[in-house]
């Protein structure tokens, strides 16, 4: 009986291991803001990539919380671009699924384009938290 037990025991912490092993993990970062001065051409962030110290391979996103500041009353389009793909943004901050499925390794970035008439702006603030499996 008590062999059944440790064997029984054995393989939980197995499964354990195995779990963890997937387990979810999260990164963020933050890079510096730009200054967005067309309405004809994007202007892009710095690349956001998982710091080396986070193991990412085969690993991917579940969503991505993002966060930046822009002057009070600007207009301006902004996007969270993955290389397969870009998102439409709204409001200074917000949560982002639809990358959800895609490679966390990849690089992540901002894009931002002045609405035609508008004023040149600075953006800054520019933040993510990745969310991955």
């Amino acid at each position: 009986m008590l062999s059944k037990l440790f064997k029984m025991m054995g393989v939980c912490g197995l499964i354990g291991l195995i779990g963890s092993a997937q387990a979810a993990g999260s990164w963020s970062t933050s890079v510096p803001g730009v200054m967005v001065a067309m309405s004809d051409r994007e202007t892009r962030s710095q690349s956001m990539t998982p710091p080396d110290s986070v193991q990412v391979h085969n690993r991917v996103i579940d969503r991505i919380h993002w966060q930046l500041e822009a002057p009070p009353g600007s207009a301006i389009n902004a996007w969270l671009c993955h290389p397969e793909q870009c998102v439409a943004l709204s409001g200074g901050r917000g949560t982002v699924t639809e990358l959800a499925g895609r490679q966390v390794s990849a690089p992540l970035q901002f894009r931002f384009k002045l609405l035609p008439g508008q004023r040149p702006v600075r953006v800054q603030g520019l933040q993510v938290i990745v969310n991955y499996q």
